[in-house]
């Protein structure tokens, strides 16, 4: 089991947070128009339960890792205001759901999207504003049904490994370092198609001390890897350790192309060189359990699949006092290219990453995301939305750094910030999936994504710039 003690018993360190004026939030005249035009009134049980059971509630619940239950008229009313607040915010730090694509430009097509619409947003506020009226019990929908607090999001996983028990005392400094090796158990070769991680702890949920996601929890991330070890621990001769995507805490599952499955070595271990434990306030007792789900046993993948860190972790120069700061990174692509996820990863002064495709004269946003640092996301592509990009594209990154103090992630804006692990240190970098393929499969993906979206020369497809490029048949 490993340990990180405290050294310095004191105060625990201030954190900043956002003071809410939600009673100063003027009325949109959009909204109270709608109410004294006829329309029916906006209420709970009719217009917001269905809502937060699509969209929240998975978190928002008894033992969820929100901080508040809404899943009752009771439970959600006193939060009214604050949900119109929050799902106001659309792609910003903040904002509820957790998920910050912009709305207004590149890819919006992803799998497992909980955001809210326009029209939702809209019906959230209006019930705010209307002073958050129950309505008609019997128009409430059958509450649902919640198994067990550590429901696996992804479904049940076919594998389970329990990593060591990690013990963390309440203002223990932020510790880096190993863990030991934990042997997965599999005794032949599996290929992967979704990874999930869960930290299971003993912090009280209910009385968490620090008001973040970050404070329900002791593993900030984990970079891991797997591989067959000898008796010493090492890898065997001739073995390669496989890299599996950066556990971070507020991350969603990872789920790998259908054709492009990671492989999982029979007698292979679990090992990692760089954890991150931070102190929640309380001191705690946590383990990480992985979660893997595979293909059947005679798959075969068809791409190649790789993570890729396309980004600068080493030279950052983020101004003291200042918003909008911009950092850039590009990389070339050697090989014909399918984009699975773009998961942008800043740090605290971090507030968006756009991601952007140059070919010859076609320049193109893909994705635009804002970032917030307790909610780590991982933006999947739906199939038919992944961009296909020829040899030779130029990738490029934009990372917009704040470092005012307007953000309340930013402890002291006054400080020049450069790079490091540290949370109020900074890291640069799109840790996206992708799967490289042959000039004929990359013809082929084409050809099927012409058929699928029933293209012709005069569309336009965001991230391929060669789909209809190329003879569409009854263009």
């Amino acid at each position: 089991m490993l340990v990180v003690k405290n050294t310095e018993r004191g105060s625990t360190p201030r954190i900043a947070f956002l003071a809410l004026a939600i009673g100063a939030l003027a009325v949109p005249a959009g909204l109270v128009a709608q109410e004294s035009n006829g329309q029916h009134e906006t209420t709970f049980t009719r217009d917001i339960a269905p809502i937060l059971q699509g969209h929240c509630q998975r978190c928002h619940r008894e033992g969820g890792v929100a901080p508040m239950p809404l899943t009752t008229y009771a439970e959600a009313q006193p939060w009214a205001a604050m949900m119109a607040y929050k799902t106001g915010l659309r792609d910003k730090a903040g904002a509820m759901p957790p998920w910050y694509v912009e709305k207004d430009i590149g890819i919006q097509d992803f799998k497992d999207d909980p955001s809210l619409n326009d029209e939702q947003v809209a019906t959230i506020q209006r019930w705010a504003y209307a002073g958050a009226p129950e309505g008609d019990p019997r128009d409430m929908p059958p509450p649902l049904v919640f198994n067990d607090v550590n429901t696996w999001t992804a479904g049940e996983p076919d594998l389970i490994v329990k990593l060591d028990e990690l013990e963390v005392g309440a203002d223990a400094p932020d510790w880096w370092g190993n863990i030991s090796s934990v042997p997965t158990g599999l005794n032949e070769d599996r290929y992967v198609t979704s990874v999930e991680i869960k930290e299971i702890n003993d912090v009280d949920t209910k009385n968490a001390s620090r008001a973040t996601v970050g404070g329900r929890y002791v593993v900030h991330h984990m970079i891991w890897s797997t591989g067959v070890l000898d008796e010493t621990g090492e890898l065997a001769e001739g073995e390669r350790p496989i890299s599996w995507p950066v556990h971070e805490v507020g991350r969603n599952p990872d789920v790998f192309d259908p054709d492009g499955g990671r492989l999982l070595k029979a007698n292979s271990s679990i090992f990692s060189n760089s954890i991150h434990l931070h102190s929640n306030g309380k001191d705690s007792k946590a383990h990480l359990e992985i979660g893997f789900r595979f293909h059947p046993k005679d798959y075969e993948p068809k791409y190649g699949s790789r993570i890729t860190r396309l980004g600068n972790a080493v030279d950052i120069d983020i101004r003291a006092g200042e918003k909008d700061q911009e950092l850039h990174a590009y990389t070339v692509l050697n090989a014909p290219t399918k984009i699975v996820t773009f998961e942008p990863h800043l740090h605290a002064p971090g507030s968006r990453m756009c991601l952007e495709a140059i070919w010859g004269y076609n320049v193109e946003t893909l994705s635009c995301v804002g970032y917030d640092h307790n909610w780590v996301r991982g933006y999947v592509f739906a199939d038919h939305a992944q961009p296909l990009l020829p040899e030779g594209t130029v990738l490029h990154i934009t990372g917009y750094m704040d470092n005012s103090q307007d953000n309340p992630m930013v402890p002291d804006s006054r400080n020049w910030q450069g790079s490091g692990n540290r949370s109020v240190a900074n890291m640069f970098i799109d840790l996206g999936q992708r799967v490289t393929l042959t000039e004929e499969q990359f013809m082929e993906e084409m050809t099927e994504r012409r058929e699928q979206l029933n293209l012709t020369k005069n569309d336009h497809v965001i991230g391929c710039p060669l789909c209809t490029v190329l003879p569409v048949p009854g263009g």
